[in-house]
């Protein structure tokens, strides 16, 4: 140690030592604390906002019709902020996208509000594109589980954050009647009440990501990546054959599942259900779509990705055979279809998802991630603007069948896609 001849009785300097790196696993269990938390706090408040939703529509716009055009301005503004948030992520890193998704959902929560006190549809609805970016976020967190995962658990992690998802959506429903009573004591619409527990849930969303993920900010190295079009990303996935299977895979899981589901509780009320009933059979559904990722991506890391998807697959299948065969008044058989409806998108989305990140080259991750989540967000906005006259024109089982067809090509793909893997495998042998 020496002092500085400059300055008398200057006090010795001491060389600092340089911060060790942070240990990858720790820095991967922090993450994924972080991420759960935060999706289940996005899980309320996206919850919490889509079950007043068409409510308020209905109620500003007095038309049971323009009662869903709230849900489809959301999906549509999930699939559409979705490339700017992998883009973000891409120059910017997981953190500072995250907490811009929820940022801008916080906006789309408190616009509603305002919407509701003046009575405007329109302003609901570009209110409900931007609430989307909630959804969008929270489709994000799962591919920002798997950066720095082992790549032997990379769908373990993944799947347990779209598992925390469960909390969410089931806490948030039941916070209509106190968000109701709340919103009515300080001069809300008592309808719109509930999208104070949006604003709340979405704050502490993006506090807890922006404070959560600083260390994996930190650490995550900044490097100059050139902007990677859409078109040449879609161009480039397209040509993967693994990874093509898993964009289409989660995409066309999406656009059935939204296409069922979308149409079930009128079906079943149009067939003699009580609320009671229809409350029963959506719950059960949403359970079946997350509470079981973690097994499926459990069979994803040890089966493989293609076939937990050709599982996934199956089960949908099987779902929409039910469906299509149950007659109109069987809501138990209805229940069961929505179960497995449900347990057939999360093998697909988990093990799609996994399956997309792991394959394509590291300088188009994002971008790929990005355009999965709005081709997804896409198909699904069609499927559900189009089971509506279905289920009108034609009914329920025809809705199930017309869905199951969207299923061949991706199953057909699925197995060429695996039979290529297995040769290339044997030539690597």
């Amino acid at each position: 140690m020496t002092a500085d001849p400059a300055r008398p009785g200057s006090r010795p300097s001491v060389p600092t030592e340089p911060s060790a790196p942070p240990d990858p696993a720790e820095l991967q269990r922090r993450t994924l604390r972080v991420l759960v938390v935060s999706n289940m706090l996005g899980g309320v408040a996206v919850a919490s906002g889509f079950a007043v939703a068409g409510l308020l529509a209905e109620n500003i716009s007095g038309s049971t019709s323009m009662a869903g055009l709230v849900a489809t301005s959301t999906t549509l503004g999930s699939a559409i902020l979705a490339v700017p948030l992998a883009r973000l992520a891409r120059s910017q890193g997981r953190r500072v996208s995250l907490t811009a998704g929820y940022l801008i959902a916080l906006a789309g929560a408190l616009l509603s509000i305002v919407a509701a006190q003046v009575d405007s549809l329109l302003l609901l609805l570009l209110a409900g594109c931007l609430f989307g970016s909630g959804s969008a976020a929270n489709l994000q967190s799962r591919y920002a589980a798997t950066d720095a995962a082992d790549p032997r658990h990379v769908a373990r992690s993944l799947s347990l954050v779209v598992w925390a998802t469960t909390i969410g959506v089931a806490v948030g429903p039941n916070l209509t009647g106190v968000g109701g009573s709340l919103g009515e004591s300080i001069g809300v619409l008592s309808l719109a009440g509930p999208y104070l527990f949006s604003v709340a849930a979405f704050a502490l969303s993006l506090a807890t990501v922006w404070f959560g993920l600083r260390r994996l900010h930190q650490s995550t190295p900044r490097t100059k990546l050139e902007r990677q079009p859409l078109a040449a990303t879609f161009r480039r996935v397209m040509a993967i054959p693994q990874a093509r299977l898993g964009l289409l895979a989660i995409a066309a899981a999406h656009a059935v599942m939204v296409g069922v589901m979308s149409m079930t509780s009128v079906h079943l009320r149009h067939h003699g259900a009580s609320l009671t009933i229809v409350g029963f059979v959506i719950s059960a559904h949403v359970a079946g779509m997350y509470a079981l990722s973690p097994v499926m991506g459990w069979l994803a890391d040890r089966l493989g990705r293609i076939p937990t998807i050709g599982i996934g697959l199956a089960i949908l299948a099987s779902a929409l055979t039910v469906a299509a065969l149950a007659p109109d008044d069987a809501h138990a058989f209805t229940a069961l279809a929505l179960v497995l409806l449900g347990l057939g998108w999360s093998a697909c989305l988990v093990a799609g998802s996994a399956l997309l990140s792991s394959s394509v080259p590291k300088d188009i991750r994002t971008s790929a991630q990005g355009l999965s989540d709005l081709t997804m967000g896409a198909l699904a906005s069609i499927a559900g603007t189009a089971s509506g006259p279905i289920l009108a024109q034609l009914g329920f089982h025809w809705l199930a069948v017309l869905c199951g067809l969207l299923l061949i090509p991706v199953a057909l793909l699925a197995a060429t896609t695996h039979q290529l893997a297995l040769r290339n495998i044997n030539d690597d042998l």
